[in-house]
């Protein structure tokens, strides 16, 4: 099952290559939760895996984003302890929050002078 939460990036991470097979990188959210009536602030962790890990990098931080995610267990074992991780693992990011006319909290779409300006420079390839 996947979920979404939205907030503004505080950390991100560089990559990280546990082996020649798997890398992630891990980056933060604040998060605000005032729907109990009380403001709280939760920072929360994820992790980008693999291809993944190119999704955001250091030029996201203080954005706003919503990141869709799922979450992970493992039970790990070593030297007859037994330990059990979880992970929030991202499945995409995107920038922008808007609040909707009733107050929920919305996706906002790309527009189109949020996009890069075009390159100058001359494409050279045959297609």
């Amino acid at each position: 099952m996947d979920y979404q939460i939205t907030g503004r990036v505080t950390e991100v991470y560089p990559v990280n290559r546990i082996n020649e097979r798997f890398r992630k990188r891990e980056f933060v959210i604040e998060h605000k939760d005032s729907s109990s009536g009380q403001a709280y602030i939760d920072f929360i962790k994820f992790q980008l895996t693999q291809d993944k890990c190119e999704i955001i990098d250091e030029s996201w931080l203080r954005q706003d984003v919503t990141v869709t995610f799922n979450i992970k267990g493992n039970r790990w074992e070593k030297n007859g302890m037994v330990n059990y991780i979880t992970n929030l693992n991202a499945l995409s990011v995107t920038r922008g929050i808007e609040v909707a006319d009733n107050g929920q909290q919305a996706i906002r779409s790309p527009e189109l002078e949020d996009s890069p300006p075009p390159s100058p420079e001359i494409d050279d390839l045959p297609f």
